[in-house]
């Protein structure tokens, strides 16, 4: 008898785990992006979307993992299937913007990021995205100003970096300086976010 519970108890328990669902799939592809492997993260994301379709974070999710691939119109279709089932996603707004900025389209990323911006204002990705396209536009004092609104809400040293940057365009160097001693201090995070889509 103790053999036949050897071999039959170890199947029943396996029997009694259940197959993992579409939030598991996207914790799973979440620790997988988180850890540089983006191939892999890419598939835990499609199963997930196959256990369900209708998971708008998985679509962020993928979205983001396209976007650092550089397949930006698998980014911007992922984004837009967000925006459609959530018209009020501003974290999706943003990241469209960023998108569309990667692709060069920056008067349509502006206008996205300003729609994110009317939805979550207190949200300083949103700022300091708009920053970024700002100083690929040449236009530095919107820029700053962008910048300086995230430092406001959330001080990083890559946003100390990205202003500096743009204050050094401006040939305001002594500001520059200023912001490239804050950022190496150690005194803040070196990140915005883990995620941040323009630096």
């Amino acid at each position: 008898m103790k053999k036949i519970l050897f071999f039959v108890l170890p199947f029943l328990l396996c029997a009694c785990q259940t197959l993992p669902t579409s939030s598991e799939w996207l914790a799973r592809g979440d620790g997988y992006f988180t850890d540089g492997k983006t191939e892999q993260a890419l598939k835990a994301y499609n199963k997930a979307l196959k256990l369900n379709p209708e998971n708008g974070k998985v679509y962020s999710a993928r979205g983001a993992a396209y976007f650092f691939m550089g397949d930006y119109a698998a980014a911007q279709e992922d984004f837009l299937t967000v925006l459609k089932n959530n018209p009020y996603d501003a974290d999706a707004y943003c990241a469209l913007g960023s998108v569309l900025a990667a692709q060069g389209d920056y008067k349509q990323a502006l206008n996205v990021l300003n729609l994110a911006q009317l939805l979550a204002p207190n949200k300083p990705e949103i700022y300091f995205s708009r920053g970024g396209i700002y100083y690929m536009i040449t236009n530095y004092e919107m820029a700053v100003q962008n910048y300086s609104t995230v430092i406001n809400m959330r001080p990083a040293a890559d946003v100390y970096n990205a202003r500096g940057a743009a204050y050094l365009k401006m040939g305001k160097t002594e500001e520059a300086e200023k912001d490239f001693a804050m950022a190496k201090s150690g005194q803040i995070p070196d990140k915005l976010n883990d995620y941040s889509m323009i630096d």
